[in-house]
């Protein structure tokens, strides 16, 4: 049995790692909250957009659009979300296993790795892709602007003809417990076709509906990917929150079983002092 001195110790230490672990948790509650509004903020927008898009798209088929282009695929792109940061559990490591999973169900292609994120570029290296330009992702807020970024190098690829097709890989957030790793093709772009909405013949467009839906794709493009940037954010967010809440439990089952250790140490120590006590009374006597 370790002594008194060395499990007091380690019981210091386990508390300290357990204020640290409540703070962090603490921290990412905070900001998870003001990502699920921006979360909240942004998908009414990106389904309306859809929605005009889908009712332009059913207005027209004399549409001609670089990104529209369709080509017989022989190089592949794929943009990865990860984390900035790790202490977030499983997030990163499920999120770069469902992009391999896509890449090795693309291996017959030539393939390229645009990761967002500093948790992206290392892994993908180590497991031997290559790797092209990478994008840091905001832990706080996230602007359109960090979207267009990375749409400006997509569009660049696919419009030049270094890649005929782009994957976007990123997790949806739904709760702090349930994070879905998504995949979704980004280039050739895809005009939606939803469901339940309106017909185009409800709709008077001015400019012409093929005017107009050639000047929203690139539009459509940076709303795709500036939503795959917000739900991610809050993706990590909860992934931390839970992580370490998960830490800080563990932390005080760790406490309480070291606090048990030590007063069955002090116990026996007394014990022992007690003993040695009565059997030098006995020997005095004798």
């Amino acid at each position: 049995m370790a002594g008194l001195r060395d499990i007091r110790q380690r019981i210091r230490i386990v508390r300290n790692i357990q204020k640290i672990t409540s703070a962090m948790q603490m921290v990412a509650a905070a900001r998870l909250k003001r990502a699920q509004d921006r979360v909240g903020a942004a998908r009414p927008y990106a389904e309306k957009m859809a929605e005009v898009m889908s009712n332009l798209s059913r207005a027209t088929t004399d549409i001609s659009h670089p990104l529209l282009e369709t080509r017989d695929p022989q190089r592949l792109a794929v943009v990865v979300v990860t984390a900035d940061r790790g202490l977030c559990g499983s997030y990163n490591t499920n999120i770069i296993r469902q992009a391999v999973q896509l890449l090795r169900a693309h291996a017959e292609l030539e393939a390229v790795v645009l990761p967002v994120g500093n948790r992206g570029p290392a892994s993908f290296r180590r497991l031997g892709y290559t790797v092209g330009a990478t994008f840091p992702l905001p832990s706080r807020d996230v602007l359109l602007s960090d979207a267009q970024a990375i749409t400006a190098e997509v569009r660049r690829l696919f419009e030049s003809g270094a890649v005929d097709l782009v994957y976007l890989v990123y997790t949806r957030f739904y709760s702090a417990l349930r994070l879905q790793p998504t995949v979704q093709q980004l280039l050739p772009l895809q005009t939606p076709q939803a469901e339940g909405v309106a017909t185009a013949e409800e709709y008077l467009f001015e400019p012409e509906p093929h005017r107009l839906l050639a000047n929203l794709l690139p539009r459509y493009l940076d709303m795709q990917v500036f939503q795959a940037l917000v739900e991610s954010v809050a993706s990590e967010q909860g992934a931390r929150m839970t992580s370490m809440r998960s830490a800080s439990d563990n932390a005080a089952e760790m406490i309480d079983r070291l606090t048990l250790s030590f007063n069955r140490a002090r116990q026996a120590a007394i014990t022992k002092e007690i003993a040695e006590i009565v059997g030098g009374a006995d020997a005095l006597k004798g």
